[in-house]
């Protein structure tokens, strides 16, 4: 929709002062990583393993999935933070040819993490080369053209690669067999996410009451990164408007300006649900559709507005599309007279 939405679970990769904050607020290890526990006992055990062992094995590829703002690329900061080991960081759609691949496979030192961000958008031919340094840990490059062309193959040190993706069923099979260790990230809990508020309002220097970090969290999405961004917006809010102090009064104040509900939705949100019923009622919606209503891509419906509200049972899937709940009509029968 062009504009910048604070309920955004993408990074605004565009806004170098939004991507340093992002790098600050990140833990780096497990003791300090709110949350996702089950996650951390089963990466712990293994981390310890093979560590324990000292046999110059990696630990096995990882693969996180789930929705976006989750924490998957801060588990795999931890992780590689936990393994003493250097991380490096790329992304599906910027590796482009297989070269690109070799060149950053070529220079991995012994145990190094790869992370590769949004995995299940790697080219074909990008694929057929990563499933072989996956499991053997060689590399086959062709040298030449046409009849002198041969094919050399390299030693590779071992590594460990942590792909993150929000669409597992996008990920081609044989690559998601490589995986060892394949786990979801979950929503967070309420408690989980008022501790992130209170932790990320420490670094940022700020003071907020508890009544404040409670409200903020029920606004977030369960989503760590959304609160992040919130908490950020009520503190400049505080600063403008009052003393700095971060109180009820000042957080209901600035969630008003944003516009953003009780359960967390912005107009982008609340738009798509109105457009949906004022052109179909309670008749399912196919995506592309929907898509053509709002002005976004089809992705970004799937990937940034879908998953929360069916979460929260605001919407649902059938055979023939997307359909919105009778909660969703409550809810927003309720946010017109608290914004009116």
């Amino acid at each position: 929709m062009g504009i910048e939405r604070v309920v955004d679970t993408a990074v605004h990769e565009d806004d170098p002062v939004e991507q340093a904050e992002e790098v600050t607020l990140r833990p780096t290890t497990f003791v300090d990583y709110i949350g996702q526990e089950r996650l951390k006992k089963n990466l712990r055990v293994a981390i310890d393993a093979v560590k324990k062992r000292d046999d110059g094995t990696a630990l096995d590829h990882v693969l996180l999935y789930g929705p976006p703002g989750l924490g998957k690329t801060t588990m795999a900061n931890v992780i590689a933070h936990e393994m003493g080991a250097n991380l490096r960081v790329t992304s599906g759609p910027a590796i482009e040819r297989a070269g690109d691949l070799a060149s950053i496979l070529t220079n991995l030192q012994e145990k190094d993490v790869l992370f590769i961000d949004e995995i299940h958008r790697l080219r074909r031919t990008v694929e057929e080369i990563l499933y072989s340094a996956m499991e053997d840990y060689k590399l086959d490059i062709v040298i030449g053209k046409g009849p002198a062309a041969r094919s050399v193959r390299l030693d590779l040190p071992k590594f460990t690669v942590i792909g993150a993706t929000t669409r597992t069923g996008s990920l081609a099979g044989p690559l998601r067999d490589r995986f060892g260790l394949i786990h979801r990230l979950e929503y967070y809990q309420l408690t989980e996410v008022e501790q992130i508020i209170s932790r990320t309002a420490s670094i940022l220097g700020s003071s907020i009451d508890t009544e404040a970090t409670k409200l903020l969290a029920t606004r977030s999405r369960l989503t760590p990164r959304i609160a992040n961004r919130l908490i950020k917006r009520v503190r400049d809010y505080a600063d403008v408007n009052g003393t700095g102090y971060i109180d009820v009064e000042q957080t209901k104040a600035a969630l008003r300006l944003m516009e953003i509900d009780h359960l967390g939705l912005d107009p982008a949100d609340r738009n798509m649900l109105e457009l949906m019923m004022e052109n179909y009622g309670d008749r399912p919606v196919g995506l592309n559709t929907i898509a053509a209503l709002t002005g976004d891509e089809a992705a970004t419906i799937e990937d940034y507005y879908e998953p929360y509200m069916l979460q929260m049972g605001l919407i649902e899937r059938t055979p023939r599309g997307r359909a919105v709940t009778n909660k969703a009509k409550k809810h927003l029968a309720a946010v017109k007279q608290e914004f009116n």
